[in-house]
C-alpha cells in the first residue's frame, strides 16, 4: 500500500515529461504531429459570404443553411486547405457564411469554387462490364421544391421525402418509368450522395428515399437536398487577409501572458501555503503539460480565444487546492492528524469542487453547441481544462502529499 501512491505519482510525472517533449514546438513531437493553429495565430484569410434566403420558405431556411455549410466544407477540403473553419452567422432574415482559411495565401481558385451555388442532379446508372457509368439527365435540383425527414408508419424507420414542381414531376415520372428495378444516382457538387433503387414508376411529384440510414444521416441527406435544390445563392461580401507576423506576435503575447500568470499563481501558493503550496505548484505544472498534450493529441485548432480559455483554467486549477488546504486547516484545528486530516480535507472539499466545476462544464457545453467557432474554441479548451484540473487537484496533489509528507500522512 505504501508503494502504490509513489508508483502512481511516478507514472503521472513520466507522462507529464513525455507530454512536455510532445508539445515542444521545435522538438520531435512537432514532426510527429504539428500544432494546429487558428487563423488569428498563423495568419490566413477570412471570407464572409451572404446567403440569399429571399426565395426560401422560413421553415426550410435552417436546413438549407446546414446543407450549404456542409457543401462549402467539402469544397474547401478538396482544395487541401488546412483546418478550415466554416460556420453560419444568422440574424432574423439575414444569414452569412463565414469561412476561415488558416495559412492560406493564394485562394483565388478556392474563392471561385466557394462562390458557386451547390448543384444537385440525378443520373442514370449504366453497368458496362465491371465498370459503372453515370449518365447525366435533365433532372436537377431546381425542380425540387423541398425535402424533409419522414418516418415509415410500420417500422418507424427514418426516410427522406422529396417534392417536385409540375415540370420536375413529369421529368421524374419519365425517369423512374425508364429505370424500374435500376438504381438512380444523386450527385451534389459532382459528389455521389445516394444511389436509391427505383421500385416502380413514381407519379404525382412526390418521392420517398428509404434505406438503412439513421436519423442523423437522414437529416444530413435532407440538408444536402435542400442546399442543392432551393434557390439560396451565396455571394462574397468581405475578404480579409491576416498576416502571419501579426498572428505570431499575438501567439507570443498570449504565451508570455500565460507564463506570467502561472508564475504569479505559483508564487502566491508557495508564499501563502508554504510546503503545501510547493506541491500544488508542481501539480499545476503537471496539469499544464498534460492539458497541452491533450490539446495537441486530439487535436484542437488553437486560437486566441482557445488560449484564453486554457489560461483561465490555470487559475481555476489551483482553486480546488485552495479549498482543500483551507479545509485541512479547519480539520487540523479540531485535532485531526495524518491520514485522517488528509482524507477529511479532500473529502469535505470535494462537494464544493464538484459543484463549481460542474457548473463551468455545463456553461462550456452550452457555449460549444450554441455559438460560433470563435466562441467554440474558448468553450472547448475551457471544458477540457476544467476536467483535467479536477484530476490534477484531486489526484496529483493528493499523491504528492501522501508520498512526501508520509511522516504526517501515513497510508
Amino acid at each position: 500500500m505504501r508503494r502504490t501512491p509513489a508508483l502512481f505519482l511516478t507514472l503521472i510525472i513520466l507522462l507529464a515529461v513525455l507530454s512536455g517533449f510532445f508539445i515542444y514546438p521545435k522538438g520531435i513531437g512537432q514532426k510527429l504531429l504539428p500544432w494546429r493553429l487558428g487563423l488569428d495565430l498563423v495568419g490566413g484569410s477570412h471570407l464572409v459570404y451572404q446567403v440569399d434566403l429571399s426565395l426560401v420558405e422560413p421553415k426550410d431556411q435552417d436546413s438549407v443553411l446546414g446543407g450549404i455549410r456542409d457543401v462549402i466544407e467539402r469544397r474547401v477540403n478538396l482544395f487541401g486547405v488546412s483546418e478550415p473553419q466554416v460556420f453560419i452567422a444568422k440574424s432574423r432574415n439575414e444569414a452569412n457564411l463565414i469561412v476561415e482559411l488558416a495559412g492560406v495565401k493564394d485562394i483565388s481558385e478556392a474563392i471561385k469554387q466557394i462562390g458557386e451555388t451547390p448543384l444537385l442532379d440525378f443520373r442514370e446508372v449504366e453497368q458496362v462490364g465491371t465498370s459503372t457509368t453515370f449518365v447525366q439527365t435533365n433532372l436537377t435540383g431546381r425542380y425540387i421544391t423541398g425535402a424533409q425527414v419522414t418516418f415509415n408508419q410500420t417500422t418507424q424507420a427514418p426516410q427522406v421525402s422529396l417534392s417536385f414542381n409540375d415540370e420536375g414531376a413529369q421529368i421524374f415520372e419519365q425517369l423512374t418509368e425508364a429505370n424500374v428495378g435500376k438504381p438512380i444516382a444523386i450527385f451534389l457538387d459532382n459528389a455521389l450522395i445516394e444511389v436509391p433503387t427505383v421500385q416502380e414508376k413514381i407519379s404525382g411529384g412526390e418521392a420517398l428515399i428509404t434505406g438503412r440510414f439513421s436519423l442523423p444521416e437522414a437529416k444530413k441527406l435532407v440538408e444536402r437536398f435542400n442546399a442543392g435544390a432551393l434557390p439560396a445563392p451565396v455571394n462574397l461580401i468581405s475578404q480579409q487577409t491576416i498576416s502571419a507576423s501579426l498572428g505570431t506576435d499575438s501567439l507570443k503575447k498570449a504565451s508570455i501572458g500565460g507564463l506570467i500568470g502561472t508564475i504569479l499563481v505559483m508564487i502566491f501558493m508557495v508564499v501563502y501555503y508554504r510546503k503545501l503550496g510547493i506541491f500544488a505548484s508542481l501539480a499545476l505544472l503537471i496539469y499544464i503539460l498534460l492539458t497541452l498534450g491533450v490539446f495537441k493529441l486530439i487535436p484542437i485548432t488553437l486560437s486566441l480565444a482557445g488560449l484564453a480559455g486554457f489560461i483561465i483554467t490555470i487559475g481555476m486549477a489551483v482553486d480546488a487546492n485552495i479549498l482543500i488546504f483551507e479545509r485541512m486547516k479547519e480539520e487540523k484545528k479540531i485535532g485531526l492528524k495524518g491520514a485522517s486530516l488528509l482524507d477529511k480535507g479532500f473529502g469535505r472539499a470535494w462537494p464544493s469542487i464538484r459543484d463549481s466545476n460542474v457548473s463551468t462544464v455545463i456553461t462550456a457545453v452550452i457555449l460549444y453547441y450554441f455559438t460560433s467557432s470563435f466562441i467554440k474554441g474558448f468553450a472547448l479548451t475551457l471544458l477540457i481544462g476544467v476536467l483535467i484540473s479536477m484530476f490534477s487537484a484531486i489526484t496529483t496533489t493528493r499523491l504528492f502529499l501522501k508520498v512526501f509528507l508520509k511522516e504526517k500522512v501515513r497510508t
